[in-house]
């Protein structure tokens, strides 16, 4: 008698177990992996030519993703405007970027950037009005001089704070291209982070073309963007409190000091 009631005792868990098994939702760390798109953009993110993916905001995502919340990520380079097209058809999950008022209709995102990107004013050597450029201290001044200003297809940035103040703008569809427009005199600005411009700078030969004013008239929150339909939105507030302590931890610190700023 008490062998049967134990024996029954025993069905009974199991088969609670496998119910809870069964209407449980699965773990969203034990989801599958959060589909990165990204443009090859150094030192920001890029693939060298060994096809080893590198950069600071590369490595940031990989250490609070993957090695601290166990959250795994696979990563794949498009052109920009790709990585938002996808990011929007679902094809991919997530982008790092600027989180814009067009982009937060298809995507969520966390309270805190995990990076500030501080922007300066680049001009080409020899410009006419060169003096009038270095005394550029905000956005306006830039429409006030009535100076055009070069940026890539797919700059949120550019589209929310730049143009709507009436400043004349030229596109690119390639980051890179933005560089030689403004050696070839096609516009007579760019406003771009100097760590991450000098580098196509270089590679196109046009250091000697090409003049970072050392003037800074904004800045760049980025942040992790995901699809509202994904269901690894909702790491979001743990990512948040990551990236606070890989700041507070000196981890962030340390990652930048590897790349030359």
């Amino acid at each position: 008698m008490k062998m049967g009631l134990v024996m029954a005792r025993r069905k009974l868990m199991w088969v609670g177990a496998l119910v809870l098994l069964l209407v449980s939702p699965p773990s969203i760390h034990a989801q599958s992996p959060l589909r990165i798109a990204f443009p090859d953009f150094p030192p920001f993110h890029w693939i060298d030519d060994h096809g080893k993916k590198n950069g600071f905001f590369y490595e940031i995502i990989i250490e609070a993703l993957d090695k601290r919340m166990g959250i795994a990520t696979v990563w794949t380079a498009y052109p920009w405007p790709r990585c938002q097209a996808n990011l929007k058809a679902g094809k991919d999950d997530a982008i790092l970027t600027v989180p814009t008022e067009e982009r937060l209709v298809y995507s969520v995102t966390h309270k805190r950037p995990f990076y500030n990107k501080s922007l300066n004013i680049f001009t080409y050597a020899n410009h006419p009005k060169l003096v009038a450029i270095e005394s550029i201290t905000t956005l306006p001044d830039i429409h006030n001089g009535d100076f055009s200003v070069i940026t890539y297809i797919g700059n949120g940035w550019h589209h929310e704070h730049v143009q709507p103040l009436g400043i004349k703008t030229y596109e690119s569809p390639y980051l890179q291209n933005v560089w030689k427009m403004l050696a070839s005199h096609r516009g007579d600005i760019v406003i771009e982070w100097p760590p991450g411009a000098w580098p196509d700078i270089s590679k196109l030969g046009l250091e000697n073309q090409v003049i970072d004013t050392g003037i800074t008239v904004a800045s760049m929150p980025f942040h992790l963007l995901i699809r509202k339909a994904a269901p690894q939105a909702a790491i979001l507030g743990e990512f948040d409190v990551t990236i606070s302590q890989m700041t507070e931890d000196g981890t962030i610190r340390s990652i930048m000091e590897r790349y030359t700023f």
